[in-house]
């Protein structure tokens, strides 16, 4: 079996003790050498999902098995897109647990693979009942996903409404949520609300989760072009008043001098955005 290379301070010990405590189960160097590969996905999925997901399908081949390898191995493969594998992984992984964390993921993966009315029917399951809270506004935020998926802009923002979205304190989920209502006001025209909820999801994101000072930056960056424009027309005004009352050439020099000074204030750039996450559309 073709290995990939760990860097040396990788030992394995650095996997959640519940993890560690699953690969028990196996002989001690295979144990340790499925935790080294789960180590480098958890490391690298953020930032190289498809090297992540290299590295999970090594710890796969190793352990297929471990509930724990395959919930990795599915994680890895919904961060590279790989949607029906991803689910196909979830499911396994479900099946050997017999818990519903994995429930609001599993229907994400459905609007991946283009069926959003699916990820709708599993948010009325009974299953959505025994998630924690975390669990619970997750699921909210795929549902509403799956809403604007189908062009149901308003369902998406009602969906969204929630105590968890009115409440001033902030916890783990606060910021993506209050962005993804953000999102979906905007969406729907409605660009005063989106902008105070852009402001809202800023404040409570302390870890960049979300791109949210990017948003609020392209929105004023719009009124910014905006007033400049007005700022030009100010200056046209100014340099007929300025014809008027110099000589011909006076005016010419004008003329210039004016022109020059509007376009090096429109040449200055805007701020532009970055995509949301999926289950933060």
């Amino acid at each position: 079996m073709k290995r990939l290379p760990i860097p040396d301070d990788v030992t394995g010990d650095e996997i959640d003790k519940d993890v560690r405590q699953e690969l028990q189960s196996l002989p001690k160097g295979l144990a340790e050498d499925v935790a080294r590969n789960l180590v480098m996905v958890a490391n690298l999925i953020d930032e190289e999902p498809e090297r992540a997901y290299a590295y999970s399908r090594v710890a796969l081949r190793l352990a297929s098995r471990v509930a724990a390898v395959r919930e990795a191995a599915g994680f890895a493969a919904y961060a590279t897109q790989k949607y029906s594998e991803a689910l196909a992984e979830f499911r396994a992984a479900r099946r050997m647990t017999g818990t519903v964390e994995l429930w609001p993921v599993m229907a994400d993966c459905e609007r991946g693979l283009g069926r959003p009315e699916r990820a709708l029917a599993m948010a009325g399951e009974p299953e959505v009942q025994k998630l924690d809270k975390a669990g619970q506004v997750e699921m909210r935020l795929v549902a509403a996903g799956a809403r604007r998926d189908m062009g149901q802009l308003d369902a998406a923002i009602v969906t969204l409404q929630s105590p968890e979205l009115a409440s001033s304190s902030v916890q783990p989920w606060t910021a993506r949520l209050r962005y993804a209502y953000a999102d979906a006001l905007l969406a729907a025209g409605r660009e005063d609300e989106a902008r105070e909820w852009f402001a809202k999801a800023l404040e409570a994101d302390k870890d960049g989760a979300t791109d949210a000072s990017d948003r609020l930056a392209e929105m004023d960056g719009v009124e910014f072009t905006d007033a400049m424009d007005d700022s030009d027309e100010d200056e046209h005004r100014d340099l007929d008043a300025g014809h008027e009352a110099a000589g011909d050439g006076e005016a010419e020099d004008a003329a210039e001098d004016t022109v020059s000074a509007a376009e090096d204030v429109t040449d200055e750039p805007s701020g532009e955005d970055e995509a949301p996450a999926r289950s933060a559309e």
